[in-house]
């Protein structure tokens, strides 16, 4: 889908921090609109977007390195505000007339600022002589600052930590605002996008929900749709908006690849065709999909392999509606973040089961992507916006490759019934708990692991198990949920009995930094 261009945007230059996502989240948290764009692309962003201000992120790389990322000359041009975090205050001072230098006392962790002048970004917030806890993650530092610039906070090893030119309304601290960590700070990153740079604050999901719609009727016209309904939150809330949009032109697809979950696709259309006036038609391609993932062990081929026969069974079906010309489907913002290679890593491939980057020419088909601007907690904002129950919209989420990524190593039909019984036995513990609404994703894994065990009077040879539960917000980090010894017991104790072909349960403990994926 054609973005939605919003009035008031913020434009946000990644240099390749762990946590620019989360410069997003507080700028949306305050009501305001605004995209990430690669360094690289900067000035293209910059110009396709008007923003209304510019925040530069932080990143691992040096200001004094030969080639290192610097931010378009057209931002401090353009008049507008400009926020530097880190590595964004290191480069505005390397490109204004300051000096970095590295060999100076690195600083990782908790650090405490005191506030040697007013600022306008302090309003409301911090007081002049006050003394606050910040976040540090930076091996170079400031050791002199362009002209026009002040400081009006130091730290113990940053004598420039929080400089300021308020006449051009030019901001850049050495630590990290957007992390919790620092506690005050979405609230400096809400008084730089209100107060300075003097945007509202009414960007919402209604009006987001309004302006959607609005550009799917113009994208699709008069065409046919087909959607790519997976029977999770994301692609459920594409088809409704996008039903919304162009009603009897939207025909949803179910394709039950028989990696889903235990009744997954029956209770899908069963929800859909009870409490939803869609054109729903439910594919059974379970044959095909394993047939051909059947003894595939490397992941990159297992999400290639499901990529290429989802097209295929698109096109077939779009061929038996007499033709579509445009394919939905429920990307996110983070889907397009991780498959975008902002410093040439290996995020490129992240998402590489999702078709971000376009489909096959060969399909002569238009993607529409209405959810593609939304991090996951927008989403299900969207779902209740558009009626969504919200026993639906809490469901944990369910990757597009399904089971296959969580039965590394080779895949055979028996071991996705084992595991998809050991999945049910999990959620179904999880639920008597009631710790469902506590966690933001869990699932069973099959190890390609088998261990000798006793059971009963006999030695048994099967599988290792392992359980995964992580608390989230967005998607973009997470960290394991703290169960407590008896839930585990109780849960391994009845996988092990119930799941003939599993006889050892292990726990997860793997947090998960922005950028990774959930298992492979």
């Amino acid at each position: 889908m054609t973005q939605t261009a919003h009035p008031d945007t913020v434009l946000i230059v990644d240099f390749g921090s762990q946590v620019t996502q989360l410069i997003a989240r507080r700028v949306r948290e305050s009501g305001v609109y605004c995209e990430i764009v690669p360094f690289q692309s900067a000035e293209e962003g910059f110009q396709r977007l008007k923003p209304k201000a510019v925040i530069l992120s932080g990143s691992p790389a040096s200001t004094l390195d030969i080639g290192s990322p610097r931010a378009p000359q057209v931002i401090f041009d353009s008049g507008l505000p400009v926020f530097g975090i880190c590595y964004g205050q290191q480069t505005i001072c390397a490109q204004l007339g300051g000096k970095v230098e590295s060999g100076h006392h690195r600083e990782f962790g908790r650090a405490f600022l005191e506030v040697e002048k007013d600022c306008a970004l302090f309003d409301g917030v911090w007081s002049l002589g006050s003394r606050h806890q910040v976040w540090m993650s930076h091996g170079d530092r400031v050791t002199a600052i362009p002209e026009g610039f002040e400081v009006v906070a130091t730290s113990a090893n940053a004598p420039f930590a929080f400089i300021a030119d308020e006449k051009r309304k030019y901001y850049a601290v050495q630590f990290h605002p957007e992390v919790v960590h620092t506690p005050d700070g979405a609230k400096l990153i809400s008084n730089f996008v209100h107060k300075i740079a003097g945007i509202k604050g009414d960007w919402s999901m209604s009006a987001y929900r309004a302006k959607a719609v609005d550009a799917i009727r113009k994208q699709v016209g008069d065409k046919k749709v087909i959607c790519a309904l997976s029977g999770g939150v994301d692609s459920s809330v594409a088809a409704l908006l996008i039903h919304e949009a162009v009603g009897d032109q939207l025909t949803c697809i179910l394709v039950d690849h028989g990696l889903m979950r235990k009744d997954e696709a029956k209770n899908v259309v069963a929800m859909f065709e009870e409490h939803y006036n869609l054109h729903l038609l439910h594919v059974d391609a379970s044959d095909r999909f394993i047939g051909e993932l059947e003894g595939q062990s490397d992941p990159e081929t297992k999400r290639k392999i499901i990529g290429r026969l989802f097209i295929e069974v698109f096109e077939e079906e779009a061929k038996k509606l007499g033709g579509a010309d445009f394919l939905a489907q429920g990307t996110l913002y983070p889907d397009v973040i991780e498959s975008v290679s902002f410093t040439g890593g290996p995020s490129v491939t992240i998402k590489s089961h999702h078709n971000v980057g376009g489909l096959p020419e060969r399909m002569n088909m238009q993607l529409v992507e209405p959810l593609r601007e939304l991090f996951k907690d927008e989403v299900r904002v969207l779902g209740r916006e558009l009626g969504l129950p919200d026993s639906f919209i809490g469901r944990h989420p369910f990757p597009g490759p399904g089971l296959a990524i969580r039965c590394p190593g080779g895949i055979s039909r028996e071991k996705l019934e084992i595991l998809r019984e050991a999945d049910a036995i999990y959620l179904d513990e999880i639920r008597k708990a009631g710790l469902y609404d506590a966690i933001w994703q869990a699932f069973a894994v099959l190890l390609p692991v088998q261990t000798v065990g006793v059971m009963g009077d006999g030695r048994t040879y099967e599988f290792v198990c392992a359980l995964r539960a992580v608390t989230s917000v967005d998607g973009m980090t997470a960290d394991f949920y703290h169960y407590d010894m008896e839930f585990l017991g109780r849960a391994a104790t009845r996988i092990i009995n119930e799941v003939r072909g599993i006889n050892r349960v292990v726990y997860d403990v793997t947090s998960k930094p922005p950028g990774t994926i959930e298992w492979e």
